[in-house]
């Protein structure tokens, strides 16, 4: 039995995300993520099964990846309106740090197979929980989890993809962002 190998397992991985960017999943072949990551195709068997639990396997820890950038800079004893400040600005500094790897994760986060399969991340469970916290104590204005979710992360995706505004521009935007769901959700 072949050994794994961290540094190909990497590279195959970011083939399959350099590959479906660049040519959707029906463009990527396993022969042209090896080829791309500088393995055989039989070496690219050694690490999945077939190219859908390649896309979930992939999917799965990007997304975890995500999840975990926004918690470090979560620390106890935070105020609500800090914690806010800190998952809404870590978000968007994960989008402009890792764009493909975001633009992966847009790619499929809709998809329903995927991400049914993918449930039950530890990451985004904990998020909820911070959440859920903060309504319980009556921090947070008593929303539906997905409502919150979609408040705040879904226009810092607006503001970092605009690609018309300056950096400074977008941070002027971010903070008002932040200030609009702040007064939108804390009690």
């Amino acid at each position: 039995m072949r050994r794994r190998d961290d540094d190909k397992e990497r590279r195959i991985k970011e083939a399959v995300i350099q590959l479906i960017l660049e040519e959707g999943w029906n463009g990527t072949s396993i022969s042209k993520i090896a080829r791309l990551a500088e393995v055989s195709p039989a070496t690219v068997y050694v690490y999945f099964d077939s190219k859908e639990d390649m896309l979930q396997d992939i999917y799965r820890e990007y997304s975890e990846d995500v999840y975990s950038y926004l918690l470090s800079g979560v620390r106890p004893g935070m105020q609500p309106d800090e914690m806010l400040s800190a998952l809404i600005r870590g978000y968007y500094r994960y989008i402009l740090e890792n764009p493909e790897a975001f633009c992966f994760i847009e790619q499929f986060s809709g998809c329903p197979a995927l991400s049914n399969s993918c449930s039950g991340k530890t990451g985004a469970c904990r998020i909820y929980e911070l959440i859920g916290e903060l309504r319980s104590e009556g921090v947070i204005r008593n929303y539906d989890n997905e409502v919150l979710f979609a408040a705040i992360f879904y226009p810092v995706k607006a503001i970092a993809a605009d690609s018309r505004r300056t950096g400074e521009e977008r941070e002027r935007l971010l903070t008002e962002l932040i200030d609009l769901i702040e007064h939108a959700i804390l009690c």
